[in-house]
């Protein structure tokens, strides 16, 4: 059975088409983690049977989990992967290597101990790129596993369409704030007294024109982080906010193991505090591969224009 969607259910005066979609997300979405893991042989050359089976999960969650023995820690080899999906145009950002693959592990250089995510600390709530200007918005990603810690590291993992849902369900208003084109702030990045990125403000969710795609930008931080001072826009982020804290039974919890990794459709996610023991080899190494593309055949028009996934 094809179920089509001629109105965008993510506009709030859409609620009929709204009510269609939430129950076929509902419906579908994955209830357990290993719903979302998708065997690949050779990470290089996934097969047109393995690129279906990632392309229905992240239909249905946004995201996939892959496995692979062959190719692991190849970074030529995650680039060939991304562009099985449709993943071309990498986002050279601030560290990334000169291919535009981050390689993320703790560092010592005194620059990037600044950064989060070249610590060994947790890494709070968020999408990647939310500080981007708005015509270099991130999409899509991967996250491949090269190295794992000796404990710690797992990744706490959350579709932002249902994000959208429970913020709409809990108070639609809480929608109509974070659509504000001046929701969230980013301020300037400085190193020295230099800029080295401008103050970036533009809403939490957005509909993409041309597709419909929701996008969703967005970080828990409690530094650097200007919200525009309205009740609604507060009482959103307060909500966000005890849902972490509370937590959520759509989300997913998954410690990456070498040879495993992450393609999504930028969803929302975290990850735990994790202790390396260079000693013993266990000296967790992730690459990361930023995109401005989504995931092929993952559109919003492709997904509700497909039939009804199991």
């Amino acid at each position: 059975m094809v179920q089509e969607f001629r109105e965008n259910p993510f506009l709030l005066d859409k609620p009929q088409a709204y009510r269609a979609w939430r129950a076929r997300k509902l419906d579908t979405y994955p209830k357990t983690i290993a719903e979302l893991i998708v065997e690949v042989a050779d990470l290089a050359h996934p097969t047109p049977a393995e690129r279906s089976a990632i392309v229905s999960v992240c239909r249905r969650a946004n995201m996939a989990i892959f496995r692979s023995a062959a190719g692991a820690g190849d970074k030529s080899a995650i680039r060939a992967f991304g562009q099985a999906f449709g993943l071309v145009r990498l986002d050279a950002n601030l560290y990334a290597d000169d291919d535009g693959i981050t390689a993320l592990q703790v560092s010592d250089v005194e620059r990037k101990r600044d950064f989060i995510p070249y610590t060994n600390q947790r890494l709070n709530w968020h999408t990647d790129g939310y500080y981007n200007t708005p015509d270099r918005q991130i999409r899509g990603l991967v996250m491949f596993c090269a190295r794992d810690a000796l404990e710690g590291g797992e990744n706490h993992l959350l579709d932002h369409e249902i994000a959208y849902i429970l913020l709409r369900d809990a108070e639609p208003r809480f929608i109509e704030a974070l659509m504000h084109p001046q929701a969230m702030t980013i301020p300037a990045n400085c190193e020295q007294g230099v800029e080295i990125r401008a103050a970036e403000t533009g809403p939490v969710f957005a509909i993409e024109p041309g597709t419909g795609n929701l996008h969703m930008r967005y970080s828990a931080r409690t530094r650097n982080i200007e919200w525009r001072n309205d009740p609604m826009t507060l009482a959103a982020v307060e909500f966000l906010q005890n849902l972490w804290e509370a937590g959520c039974d759509y989300v997913y919890h998954y410690r990456l193991m070498p040879g495993e990794g992450i393609i999504c459709n930028n969803v929302l996610h975290n990850r735990t505090a994790f202790r390396d023991d260079p000693a013993s080899g266990k000296k967790r190494l992730m690459y990361r591969a930023r995109y401005f593309d989504r995931i092929a055949a993952t559109n919003f028009s492709d997904v509700c224009s497909a039939p009804n996934l199991p």
